[in-house]
């Protein structure tokens, strides 16, 4: 094989690669439909930065505690040096999640499925937990507490989501308990463990341990998983005293995707026991 003929299979390697991806609006399709077959319905929050999705259920009813689950970073990445241009999910996992759940509504993070002016790579990339996307999630996370009228919050995050349940929990006074399934919670431990820059830009949830030391706590992590392994989990547990430390579940079998929705009605019932 020439050295033309190795450039033209690289070429048609990579467009088949980039074919494979589904676009922004076939995602936002995906999610829409599986909503709408719970009959659950999308509404956009507006906030002082940030226009974000939310799915709710159609026949809500006022609660005293409402679950908000919170999505993951989504299509971030193509590959490992190629940044996506839209972090819109593939595979709406959070909300396959909050499906399941009573009294419970679906929040994602900043520019997925929803485009706003200040939208851009730094958002899903360096600056995913930055100051001004936690304040754009607090303010989306009031406005749903709000809407239902309920009095205290459980907060569910899943990967980089779990860092932004984590870091929100932090600040709020009103969540009464805190979930993380595979989630980023220590962002340091995180980079560090796999060889890439550090999130320069963003807040490390691990450092917020003192404001969180009271707070009833449960982090699910896959065995299998090598993207967000136990490692981070242990090493976010790590950082309080002994008497404090928050409980980190291991589940045999899972992997950062596989095979969280299928087992939740059964980790939900573990995390709702009085």
């Amino acid at each position: 094989m020439n050295y033309r003929h190795i450039l033209l299979f690289t070429f048609l390697l990579l467009l088949q690669a980039c074919s494979s991806i589904p676009t922004t609006q076939s995602r936002i399709d995906t999610a829409q439909q599986l909503a709408h077959k719970q009959q659950w319905q999308g509404q956009v929050i507006k906030t002082s930065a940030f226009n974000l999705q939310s799915f709710v259920p159609k026949n809500s009813k006022p609660s005293k505690r409402l679950t908000i689950y919170i999505e993951g970073d989504g299509l971030a990445w193509l590959s490992r040096r190629k940044i996506s241009s839209d972090p819109t999910p593939i595979d709406p996992l959070v909300l396959k999640l909050a499906l399941q759940d009573k009294n419970a509504v679906y929040l994602a993070r900043p520019c997925q499925y929803v485009w706003s002016e200040r939208c851009g790579s730094d958002l899903w990339t360096s600056a995913r937990f930055s100051s001004d996307v936690l304040t754009a999630m607090n303010q989306a996370v009031t406005d749903l507490k709000n809407q239902f009228n309920a009095s205290s919050i459980r907060l569910i995050g899943y990967s980089g989501g779990g860092a932004i349940a984590t870091l929100l929990a932090a600040e709020r006074a009103d969540v009464d308990q805190l979930i993380t399934v595979a989630g980023n919670i220590d962002t340091t431990a995180w980079t560090n463990l796999h060889h890439i820059s550090p999130l320069t830009s963003s807040l490390n949830p691990a450092e917020q341990w003192q404001a969180l030391q009271e707070k009833p706590q449960i982090h699910f992590v896959g065995s299998e998983d090598k993207i967000m392994p136990e490692a981070v989990a242990k090493s976010y547990q790590q950082h309080f005293p002994n008497s404090k430390q928050p409980g980190v579940r291991v589940i045999t079998g899972m992997t950062h995707h596989c095979c969280w929705a299928e087992h939740w009605p059964e980790l939900l019932m573990e995390i709702s026991a009085p």
